[in-house]
């Protein structure tokens, strides 16, 4: 068990934001997101703008995900200004990759770009409640079961979203993944977010138990274990990461749900947790659940600061190098 005392921290924010005082409290467990948090190896936006463009315009054919137009698409990462879906990339950072697939599947119909070959046509009332949902995906929300939609647009969501997803991680591969993957494991600290080893050591060695949630698919060769590996944290029983828990490709699993299956399956209170993350969703769950959070967010995102400033964030720091840091969490 850690203590976590804040007391200490003044006015100078140039290490650790103060937004939100936790004061003092006891934490036995931490949350931890993977990308942007601690890893540096996905270079993920660039990919989800281009994948969720690609879906908005392409028509949504069978064959739109295709290996042929996945090797075209990774020529394009990052060579393109795309508005709308750069922007939403910054809204919905810490979403469920398939809730952001969902996203660009529903522009696509909204916009009327889906081809008649994808056999799917909406009508006035199914028109409105797709427009409703991408307003709500926007606002961050993942769960839609209140609306009533036609079982024909729900099973054609249900189809697409999935290829999108496989194709979006295709891209990710071969634009930066695999290549990035292969330097970490020569050059680990690179791709590790500043101080993030020593912060998982020293949370570890003051008592917490450190967990990874992720929303990228976790499967057993490859992926999130390897890039993990990569980098150098240790995963597995009494590990310097207990677990991994991530999602699946046709299961949406928004990270706000799995922090509250593990809380209950671990028996914890929130308030002994502490979540630490680049995402708004597991930022805004940890608020909401009464834990205390820590957002990791460059200096220079401004956007994403003052989002998380909104979701009521406890702290926020540009990486995990200033000494106060260890002085904010100790052994108990």
């Amino acid at each position: 068990m850690a203590i976590l005392d804040d007391g200490f921290l003044d006015g100078d924010c140039s290490g650790i934001r103060i937004v939100k005082r936790a004061g003092r409290r006891e934490i036995s467990h931490v949350f931890h997101d993977v990308d942007g948090t601690h890893s540096l190896i996905r270079d993920w936006p660039p990919v989800m703008s281009l994948s969720i463009h690609w879906a908005m315009t392409c028509g949504l054919k069978e064959d739109f995900d295709s290996k042929e137009n996945a090797g075209k698409l990774i020529e394009r990462v990052g060579r393109e200004k795309l508005d709308e879906t750069d922007r939403f990339c910054v809204e919905s950072a810490g979403l469920s990759a398939l809730t952001q697939m969902e996203y660009g599947i529903r522009r696509a119909l909204e916009l009327g770009n889906v081809s008649e070959e994808a056999g799917i046509r909406l009508d006035e009332r199914g028109r409105r409640t797709n427009s409703e949902i991408i307003r709500r995906i926007w606002n961050g929300e993942e769960r839609f079961e209140d609306v009533d939609e036609s079982a024909e647009l729900k099973a054609f969501i249900r189809e697409r979203t999935p290829w999108l997803f496989r194709l979006y991680e295709t891209i990710l591969n071969g634009a930066c993944r695999d290549r990035n993957t292969e330097e970490a494991r020569r050059n680990p600290e690179k791709w590790r977010v500043a101080g993030a080893m020593d912060f998982m050591q020293h949370l570890k060695a003051s008592g917490c138990v450190n967990y990874f949630v992720t929303g990228a698919v976790i499967y057993e060769e490859g992926g999130m274990f390897e890039e993990v590996e990569a980098l150098g944290f240790e995963t597995g029983r009494g590990k310097l990461v207990e677990q991994i828990r991530g999602s699946s490709w046709d299961k949406k699993m928004p990270k706000g749900e799995v922090m509250r299956e593990l809380v209950a399956e671990l028996g914890i209170s929130p308030s002994r947790v502490l979540v630490v993350g680049d995402g708004r969703t597991e930022i805004q769950a940890g608020a909401e659940m009464g834990c205390v959070t820590m957002s990791r967010l460059p200096k220079d995102a401004g956007r994403q600061r003052e989002l998380h400033a909104g979701l009521g964030t406890n702290y926020i720091v540009a990486d995990y190098t200033d000494p106060r840091i260890r002085k904010l969490i100790r052994k108990g």
